[in-house]
């Protein structure tokens, strides 16, 4: 898809639904309009003494006709129109869903979390509104305003273009003075909204650290304060609507009065009967009441495209450039054959040729010339200080990024050619896994969804767990609660590590899975970690060097290069500056 098609594509699937819509509110429209103008005729006629008693009679009919259909012709437009809107809405949150699932590797480095939600939670529906509350409505009213003034034309052409002068300011001036004055306002406010979104979620994130610093109140006062900010703005497009709605309404009145004038008038000349001027005066409401919702349903224009630029962004399909993460599933991937791909879950062998990389924007590269060789089953501890590049590394050999220059592959193919099978090639342990609210068994079938239930109780026994999960209440059926609260951090990892041990992947990533953990709880975890893995290839991300002796390679990467590489003897042999960064982290060793 382009980048703007957010709806066109859903507009062109439905199109026949939204011509039915139309129809049907159109329908409805003049099902109103008739049932005042007939209602207004049966009023006058039946204050004179009727000629026929067919005069009356057939009038009762009709309105009672146009007051069913009216309901029926109503009722059957909402659930047209509310159920194509949540079709389109399902396939909205799919696409969505599958825009960010093949991004997930770097979802978090591209986007603040404040930013998805605030896409989550508003974004969609704005364009689920798009439909309910400006397409449709502006459709009806303005092939009305065409019927209407061809009706009026019929009886006196420059009477018709005066009421026409009437409409304009409702269907057309007034609501384009009204997305004139709002957009820079909405804008604004939708900034300052955003930011409330953003900042609401690292103090929910950070909520312990806020009260422990004493400082929550100070938190407290500042949020309210942009809260303040914004409420001031949504009240200033409140009174605009206020006065709005003034003008739109001294405008139906003045259509009432014109219309009342030029009946009699008519009447005078004699060229419509008196029993009419009611019904000229009652059509006028209805065909109003269609009207008057135009400017409200311009003024959400702004919304509806901050939305769609804010979701394009997401699904931007661009050729990829150097430093920017491959869109995958929005542009045509090369296919990765499966003969290659049956050997890479078999065996992996990772080479990084001559690699520069640099985010977009940034005028220092990440890694410059960086290579590197892999082979299955080696193990390799990667050091560095923050910023060195350690992460960008593992998003480059996973295929998430593309290198500037060089290469990255994976048995001589590419990485970024795996796309959505490398999850069978490589697994990641990170700092913060996250565990589901749901069962114990259910998070650790993440890793192999079909697995049976021999298998779940034979990795939590490799990684150590199976005695707390069988002294559980429910044991294995025991709920983990919220992000896996019921659990400490180590035990947290252990899970995450039972998944990795039943997804069974020849290459395992490990990026800092011990932080935040106290060093008796992080020794532990690291001699699960290389006893449960032995065989596979690893890659430990670390930031320092607590258990690298038990690696087959460290390096440091510094200023986008490596700058020490070879075995943890050979380096403390050598090398008096890994010696002492040795000593001075891990004095004991």
């Amino acid at each position: 898809m382009k980048r703007e098609e957010w709806l066109r594509p859903y507009t062109k699937a439905y199109s026949g639904r939204i011509a039915a819509i139309a129809v049907l509110s159109l329908l409805t429209a003049l099902s109103a309009s008739l049932l005042l103008f007939t209602s207004g005729y049966l009023i006058s006629k039946a204050a004179l003494r009727p000629e026929n008693v067919l005069m009356i009679y057939v009038p009762i009919v009709l309105v009672r006709t146009f007051g069913i259909g009216k309901a029926a012709l109503h009722y059957i437009e909402r659930l047209v129109s509310h159920d194509t809107v949540l079709r389109i809405l399902s396939q909205m949150r799919v696409r969505l869903y599958q825009v960010l699932e093949p991004q997930a590797l770097f979802v978090r480095s591209r986007f603040r979390t404040g930013e998805l939600l605030g896409t989550l939670a508003d974004d969609i529906e704005h364009l689920q509104n798009v439909y309910l509350r400006t397409v449709f409505p502006m459709l009806t009213a303005v092939i009305m305003y065409g019927l209407w003034i061809a009706a009026l034309g019929c009886f006196d052409l420059s009477y018709a273009l005066l009421m026409g002068g009437y409409v304009d300011i409702l269907v057309f001036i007034l609501p384009g003075l009204s997305l004139w004055l709002t957009r820079k306002k909405y804008r604004r406010m939708k900034k300052e909204r955003q930011g409330l979104y953003q900042k609401l979620t690292d103090a929910v994130l950070g909520i312990n650290d806020w009260v422990i610093s004493g400082r929550a109140q100070q938190f407290v006062g500042s949020y309210e304060n942009d809260e303040r900010k914004v409420a001031a703005i949504d009240s200033e497009l409140k009174s605009w609507g206020r006065w709005r709605f003034l003008i739109g309404q001294c405008v139906v009145g003045i259509a009432v009065v014109s219309m009342i004038c030029w009946s009699e008038q008519l009447t005078v000349r004699g060229d419509i009967p008196a029993v009419w001027i009611a019904a000229f005066v009652l059509v006028v409401f209805p065909l109003m009441d269609v009207y008057l919702p135009a400017s409200e349903a311009v003024e959400k224009i702004p919304e509806y495209q901050d939305s769609r630029a804010r979701l394009a962004g997401l699904s931007d399909p661009s050729p990829v450039q150097a430093g920017e993460a491959a869109p995958r599933g929005l542009v045509p991937e090369p296919s990765i054959p499966e003969e290659a791909l049956r050997q890479a879950r078999q065996h992996a062998d990772i080479r990084l040729d001559q690699v520069r990389f640099r985010y977009d924007g940034a005028a220092d590269r990440v890694l410059d010339g960086i290579s590197l060789h892999i082979p299955q089953g080696a193990k390799v501890a990667v050091l560095g200080r923050s910023g060195a590049g350690k992460s960008t590394l593992l998003k480059l050999i996973q295929g998430a990024i593309t290198p500037e220059s060089g290469r990255v592959t994976i048995n001589r193919v590419s990485a970024d050619r795996f796309g959505e099978h490398i999850p069978e090639v490589m697994a990641m342990l990170n700092q913060s896994p996250y565990l589901f609210d749901t069962s114990v068994a259910n998070n650790i079938r993440l890793g192999r969804p079909d697995a049976a239930e021999d298998e779940v109780r034979h990795v939590s026994r490799l990684v150590g767990l199976d005695m707390l999960i069988e002294s559980l209440p429910a044991g294995y059926a025991t709920p983990m609660l919220e992000a896996g609260q019921r659990f400490s951090g180590g035990e947290r990892q252990r899970i995450a590590l039972a998944r990795i041990l039943l997804q069974n992947t020849p290459v395992v990533l490990l990026d800092e899975p011990t932080v935040g953990l106290d060093p008796k709880t992080e020794q532990s975890l690291l001699a699960t970690i290389f006893d449960a893995l032995q065989g596979k290839t690893l890659l430990w991300i670390t930031h320092h060097l607590l258990g690298v002796h038990q690696m087959d390679k460290v390096i440091f990467l510094e200023n986008g290069k490596i700058t020490m590489s070879g075995p943890h003897a050979e380096l403390m042999a050598r090398n008096a500056h890994y010696r002492q960064l040795h000593h001075l982290d891990y004095p004991a060793g």
